[in-house]
């Protein structure tokens, strides 16, 4: 592994202040096998695979103000009781495993936590990114092979449904 690799994932980790570690696994002859991100304080057993955080979203009322009454719209208040599904490092975001296959996760599908919902490419490995929680995916903001930042929402899920 070059010297540069390891900066960059180290200025991740910096820069990241809710994350707690990143583990890269070297498979045969060298080649990366897998790349892990935990949350600060979390425990990544065997296995496990790069895990989304998923917080829920909060909505602070604006000023109470003419005909607004300080109360939220109702659009509103329904997206603060979605649950995000944010991206766990700078990539190239895949709703699906290959072109033309079948996409993990889209607008009306039902997921649980450990469930892959896409695949984010970054440093020219494949990162698997599970969700953390259950319900049904109400809002898919992100589009097919687009790039994304690091906390940006790639899934937005309803756990009432």
């Amino acid at each position: 592994m070059n010297l540069d690799v390891i900066g960059q994932l180290v200025k991740i980790l910096k820069d990241s202040p809710e994350l707690g570690a990143i583990e890269v696994r070297r498979g045969l002859f060298g080649i990366w096998s897998s790349v892990r991100v935990s949350k600060a304080g979390h425990f990544m057993g065997a296995g496990q695979q790069v895990v989304v955080a998923a917080s829920p979203a909060t909505h602070t009322p604006g000023p109470a103000g003419p005909g607004g009454g300080g109360a939220p719209a109702p659009a509103a208040a329904a997206a603060s009781s979605l649950l995000d599904i944010k991206s766990p490092m700078v990539g190239t975001f895949y709703k699906s495993p290959e072109p033309g296959a079948e996409a993990y996760a889209k607008v009306g599908t039902r997921v649980a936590p450990g469930q892959v919902v896409c695949i984010i490419e970054a440093m020219k490995i494949m990162n698997e990114i599970e969700s953390e929680v259950s319900g049904v995916i109400r809002e898919s903001p992100v589009e097919n092979a687009q790039p994304v930042e690091f906390g940006q929402i790639l899934f937005r899920v309803d756990p009432h449904a």
